[in-house]
């Protein structure tokens, strides 16, 4: 596994990658921060993570990057892989609710109903960080609510995407 560093407006972000794809964007100390980085080669010439570092200044400069221009590999469980589909197909500048999310599953699975606190925590464990827009999840009531990276930066990326900068 390799990793870079990306300075982000919202802090420091590490991107790694199996080589071949974007495995993982994560802000520093936020929640879930990967314990073993430290066994990872750092490599800012790799080219998965070159344009990952591109997508995001993209991103960062108000342009609504596609994220079919990064190969991804969602590492973690089959349920979590699911939801972080679901998150990646929300349109930029747009937000859904995890009830949202959750009959969407459902749906899918065949089921009556799904747990939205069961999605909470597959959209809390997202390892793509902006790339996965699990900060476009917002509570039933309208609420920002459970971001790894911290509220003040689900605000900041909600903002950044939006028109009318009321988050």
């Amino acid at each position: 596994m390799y990793y870079c560093t990306y300075e982000s407006k919202i802090g420091l972000l590490y991107l790694i990658s199996d080589g071949e794809s974007l495995c993982g964007c994560y802000l520093e100390n936020q929640k879930y921060f990967p314990s073993n980085i430290d066994k990872y080669l750092l490599n800012e010439e790799l080219n998965i993570l070159v344009k990952s570092k591109d997508w995001l200044e993209k991103y960062f400069n108000g342009e609504n990057p596609s994220i079919d221009e990064i190969p991804l590999n969602f590492i973690g469980t089959q349920f979590r892989k699911t939801v972080w589909e679901v998150l990646k197909e929300i349109p930029y500048g747009e937000i859904v609710t995890y009830r949202h999310i959750a009959e969407i599953i459902a749906k899918t699975k065949g089921l009556k109903t799904m747990s939205a606190q069961a999605i909470g925590g597959a959209v809390g464990h997202n390892p793509l960080l902006i790339f996965i827009p699990c900060h476009r999840v917002i509570g039933r009531d309208g609420s920002l609510t459970g971001y790894a990276a911290g509220l003040e930066n689900k605000r900041f990326l909600l903002n950044l995407e939006s028109d009318n900068n009321n988050y």
